[in-house]
C-alpha cells in the first residue's frame, strides 16, 4: 500500500532567508568545506564528474539543514526547496543575493574565452 505524498513545506520569505543563511554557514563548516573540496579535486573540472561526484555531497549538505524545517530527506526535498527560493528571488533582494552565494558554491566558475578569441596581429 503507497503512503500519501508528504506535504510540500511552506516557508514565509523571512523563514526561507533562514534557511538559505544556515545552508550557506553549513557549506563553510569546516567538515563540509573538506568534502567539497575533495569532490571538485577528484572532478578535475569535468561537468560529467561534477555531477556524478560534487552533486551528491553538495545535496547531503542541504539535506542535512532543510531536513528540520519539513522537507524530506531525498533529493527531492533539495528542488523543492530550490523551487522556493525561486520563487522568492525575484520579491526578495535578500534571498536573491543569498542564492547567487550559493550557486557559487555548487558551480565551478567558468572561464570565459578572451574577448574577440583572436590573439592580436603584431
Amino acid at each position: 500500500m503507497a503512503s500519501a505524498p508528504a506535504q510540500q513545506p511552506t516557508l514565509t520569505v523571512e523563514q526561507t532567508r533562514v534557511v538559505l543563511s544556515e545552508v550557506i554557514q553549513a557549506f563553510a563548516a569546516p567538515e563540509n568545506t573538506a568534502r567539497m573540496d575533495e569532490a571538485r579535486e577528484s572532478a578535475c573540472n569535468d561537468m560529467g564528474k561534477m555531477l556524478q561526484l560534487v552533486l551528491p555531497v553538495a545535496t547531503q549538505i542541504q539535506q542535512d539543514v532543510i531536513k528540520a524545517y519539513g522537507f524530506n530527506n531525498e533529493g527531492e526535498g533539495v528542488l523543492k526547496f530550490a523551487r522556493l527560493v525561486k520563487m522568492y528571488e525575484t520579491q526578495d533582494p535578500e534571498i536573491a543575493a543569498m542564492s547567487a552565494k550559493l550557486k557559487s558554491l555548487l558551480l565551478p566558475p567558468l572561464s570565459t574565452p578572451p574577448i574577440g578569441g583572436a590573439i592580436p596581429a603584431s
